[in-house]
């Protein structure tokens, strides 16, 4: 890994993967266990193209290049200060050879990338809706977390226009936007195929799902069963500890 400077509003994060650490801002927005979780719900095989659309500070691409065969991510940004700090964290990882950072709109992003062009494409987009309690549309943490630079139809739509035939594509979001999920998803060709419900003890409700789809696939769902983060208060099941490399 790269020695690189840490300015006094950042701090650093050790991945516990590959020894891959991430630069974030101590105010700015953090990742979170969805990506985490997103990251070892997807599935990237040796030579296949990945896109994730919203990237953040990077996270996803490089766990996912720690988790997986895959070697060819782009990570798709708009917001300009979260792509600089992207672009810092592979440099800082050495993983320049395997992921590039975009800076641009996922409403354009099969006008820029082009149609047909990948065959993965994973996605944790922001959950809230543009009404729900904004208070600064242009701070970082509202862009990430509500709908105002694109929603949920945006990334369904573009996504659908990125893969390739049988391409796949993952998303984490909420249970609450189920029905819309599934609904946008068919509406431009992605069948949903696998869907995990995430919950933060057994006996809780869902507070995450993580679903797969395939462009053009067939009319088949499996519901596996459901992933539980806590067996007791701050104490992670084995199976998060797993998924996190612990």
């Amino acid at each position: 890994m790269k020695d690189v400077i840490i300015n006094p509003d950042e701090d650093i994060v050790d991945l516990e993967r590959n020894g891959y650490k991430l630069i974030q801002k101590k105010e700015g927005f953090r990742f979170g266990m969805d990506a985490v979780l997103l990251s070892g719900f997807a599935n990237v095989s040796e030579g296949e193209k990945t896109i994730d659309l919203g990237t953040g500070t990077g996270i996803i691409p490089i766990l996912l290049k720690a988790k997986t065969e895959g070697t060819d991510f782009i990570g798709l940004e708009i917001q300009e200060e979260s792509v600089e700090l992207a672009k810092r964290n592979v440099e800082m990882n050495e993983l320049s050879d395997f992921i590039e950072i975009k800076q641009g709109d996922i409403k354009e992003a099969s006008n820029n990338f082009g149609a047909a062009t990948f065959d993965v494409v994973v996605t944790n987009p922001p959950y809230m809706t543009e009404d729900g309690g904004i208070t600064n549309p242009n701070d970082a943490k509202a862009i990430a977390r509500h709908e105002i630079k694109c929603n949920l139809e945006d990334v369904i739509r573009e996504s659908a226009k990125l893969l390739k035939p049988m391409g796949r594509f993952y998303m984490v979001h909420r249970p609450r936007r189920m029905p819309d999920l599934i609904e946008l998803m068919r509406k431009y060709g992605i069948e949903p195929k696998v869907i995990r419900m995430v919950h933060p003890f057994a006996e809780k409700p869902a507070n995450m799902v993580l679903i797969e789809g395939v462009r053009g696939g067939r009319a088949m769902t499996v519901v596996e069963k459901p992933l539980i983060v806590y067996k007791e208060p701050d104490i992670y099941t084995d199976e998060i500890y797993d998924i996190y490399g612990f």
